[in-house]
């Protein structure tokens, strides 16, 4: 069974940056491809960014290329989300989640998943 708890949300203006951190214990860390996904009120959760079980591959929704990178810590157990260049649309309820295949979180299917962290971006 593996726990994963999302930290690093917050209140920032349009045009900054948060870096999201996701801790994972009870599991082989490196034995998971992780992503990231969002959800605003009312809406569905998204796709936003996945990496696989050795950082070799990185994948990204079309809406963050080029502003957001995500990378891992397999020494740590921690996966990152950095988000620079951060817009008002950007703003939802950012999960972690890990599965044993990078191509099911690519399709919004994992494992495991955090609570989430709050990421409010004001215009």
């Amino acid at each position: 069974q593996v726990q994963l708890v999302e930290s690093g949300g917050g209140l920032v203006q349009a045009g900054g940056s948060l870096r999201l951190s996701c801790a994972a214990s009870g599991g082989t860390f490196s034995s998971y491809a992780m992503g990231w996904f969002r959800q605003a009120p009312g809406l569905e959760r998204l796709f936003v960014a996945a990496i696989s079980w050795n950082g070799a591959n990185t994948y990204y929704a079309d809406s963050v290329k080029g502003r957001f990178t995500i990378s891992r810590d397999n020494a740590e157990n921690i996966v990152y989300l950095q988000m620079n260049s951060l817009k008002s649309e950007d703003t939802a309820a950012y999960y972690c989640a890990a599965d044993t295949s990078s191509t099911d979180i690519r399709r919004g299917r994992g494992d495991y998943w955090g609570q989430g962290t709050q990421v409010t971006v004001s215009s």
